[in-house]
């Protein structure tokens, strides 16, 4: 084995968007930083293909628009190449019989929309709604902001992070204030249902508290996703939709590119196998694939808990107690990704031929909360969807560099496919990888017929490659399942929420770790910030 002398302050194990933030901002902070990423180019799930020549397309997340601001403001990632694109549509959602609901990115111009089509009330309410969720969504915001509290030996700043939380939630004033407590634990279907009518409104806006999760919008705690959804951005009750230009990959590249500034090292095909602790239980570095040995004063994990804990870590460091809760984290992937190259733009009939809605979500076979319920079920039982839910994209609309040198017209279609679990009762992914762009295409078909016939190329993601290829555990984009028992306190497990691990000197900086998946950042600056003051406090 060959031993790096010297060593890292920290080396970062995974160099997906939480991982390349914690470094960019351990970096920044003057520590030696080593990333580390398996696979042959850093990004994780913010990842852009190629799926014909010279078309590309997101891999896995399609949008960025969750990014939390102070990251893009800290790491200054404008400077480093990123530029994002935020269409005047969040949201349409077309209906088999011709009818849509579409979410403006203005509150004012949704409420028309919705009178135009004959949903007064929903007109009526809109307004008031979406303030609600952008009130508790910005406390949600406040507390993903928060390291959680030391609950074995709480101290002096763990008072005044209470304090300071306090503060926040009485600035919800009385009615917001009991409300966020009310309808953290209630199914998304409840809360839409308290001010919305049209069930096919209350459906695009329940679908952001369902979306990667295995979770119904009748299921407990799918509110709480869906104000997590509308944390520190400015998505409100339609939802935030945010391109980068140049994909998804391009945050990744401009991350990268602001911790090779502040001076951090990254190396992409080093796959780390284990990481090194001595007899006093501290992390004292990582072993690669290859055999070679790199110490540091801390290890930080961007990978998800359970592969951190059982891939990792020594069995004996970690203790039978530790292995067997960490094996019963959650992790139930129930999402594919499809990619589609079209000859040119599809026509969807509720659209009317206007090309400004389709620049921002699509949402297809969510007529109803029942729809969407319905589209769990099969997911329950270990079966893909007859209908699945599908949340598409067509970024080549307002990033026409996706297309660059393609045929004219050439468009990139990404499509979210939902509920498609990883474990099947029946058959095998690698059986069942060509019959599921088949059933997106069908689905598609109801709403844009003709769109089969416009296919070039396409590109299947199962849940099994998200784990294969792209080291996702089960195929969860989000590390672990984001419900009651793994939010706050409880994320990963508790004990352990406050990006410590077992072993001293371990870390976690991914969305296993509080306040959970989406490309926000929020893990890995929050987990830089604890390190930093770790590392500070040895010297």
């Amino acid at each position: 084995m060959t031993v790096v002398g010297g060593g890292y302050d920290a080396i970062v194990v995974g160099g997906g968007h939480n991982g390349l933030t914690c470094a960019a901002y351990l970096a920044r902070a003057g520590l030696g930083v080593l990333v580390l990423e398996r696979r042959e180019r850093v990004g994780g799930i913010a990842d852009t293909v190629e799926i014909a020549p010279v078309v590309r397309s997101p891999a896995i997340a399609a949008t960025v628009g969750r990014l939390r601001a102070s990251v893009a403001r800290d790491l200054d990632l404008r400077a480093h190449g990123l530029s994002l694109v935020a269409p005047a549509v969040r949201v349409f959602a077309p209906g088999h019989d011709g009818s849509a609901v579409v979410l403006w990115a203005d509150v004012d111009r949704t409420a028309e929309d919705l009178r135009r089509r004959g949903l007064t009330a929903d007109a009526d309410a809109w307004s008031e709604f979406d303030r609600l969720v952008r009130s508790l969504g910005g406390f949600m915001a406040d507390l993903g902001e928060q390291t959680p509290p030391d609950i074995a030996n709480p101290g002096v700043a763990d008072a005044l992070g209470g304090l300071l939380l306090g503060r926040k939630y009485r600035g919800l004033g009385r009615l917001d204030a009991r409300t966020i407590l009310r309808v953290l634990a209630m199914p998304v279907a409840d809360f839409v249902a308290e001010s919305l009518v049209s069930d096919a409104l209350r459906a695009a806006v329940a679908w952001r508290g369902v979306r990667n999760a295995s979770l119904g919008p009748w299921s407990a705690g799918s509110t709480l996703n869906l104000l997590q959804d509308a944390a520190g951005n400015d998505g409100g009750a339609a939802g935030e939709t945010v391109f980068a230009r140049g994909g998804p990959g391009a945050l990744a590249e401009a991350l990268a590119s602001a911790a090779r500034s502040f001076g951090a090292v990254i190396r992409t095909e080093a796959e780390v196998v284990a990481v090194r602790s001595n007899p006093d239980g501290v992390a004292t570095g990582v072993v690669l694939a290859s055999g070679e040995e790199i110490a540091a004063r801390a290890v930080v994990s961007a990978v998800d808990p359970k592969q951190t804990l059982l891939r990792f870590v020594d069995p004996i460091a970690l203790g039978p107690t530790l292995r067997w809760r960490a094996g019963n984290i959650r992790q139930p992937g129930v999402v594919a990704t499809v990619a589609l190259a079209l000859s040119r733009l599809p026509s969807f009939s509720a659209a009317d031929g206007d090309e400004r809605l389709l620049r921002g979500r699509i949402l297809v076979g969510a007529e109803g909360v029942d729809a969407l319920e319905r589209a769990f079920d099969a997911a329950k039982y270990g079966r893909i969807s007859e209908r699945p839910v599908v949340e598409a994209t067509i970024p080549s609309l307002v990033d026409p560099s996706l297309v660059d040198g393609a045929e004219p017209g050439t468009h990139v279609l990404h499509a979210h496919v939902q509920w498609t679990p990883r474990e099947l009762r029946d058959g095998d992914w690698e059986a069942c990888r060509e019959p599921l762009a088949d059933s997106l295409i069908a689905q598609l078909e109801t709403v844009a017929p003709g769109i089969g016939g416009l296919v070039t190329a396409r590109r299947v993601l199962t849940p099994l490659d998200l784990e294969r290829d792209y080291g996702l555990s089960s195929g969860h984009p989000w590390h672990a399942e984001p419900a009651l028992e793994s939010f706050f306190l409880w994320r990963p497990m508790l004990g352990y929420a406050r990006y410590r691990m077992p072993l001293r000197g371990l870390y976690l900086a991914g969305s296993g770790a509080h306040p959970g998946g989406g490309i926000t950042g929020g893990p890995g600056q929050n987990a830089a910030r604890e390190i930093v003051k770790d590392l500070r406090s040895r010297i």
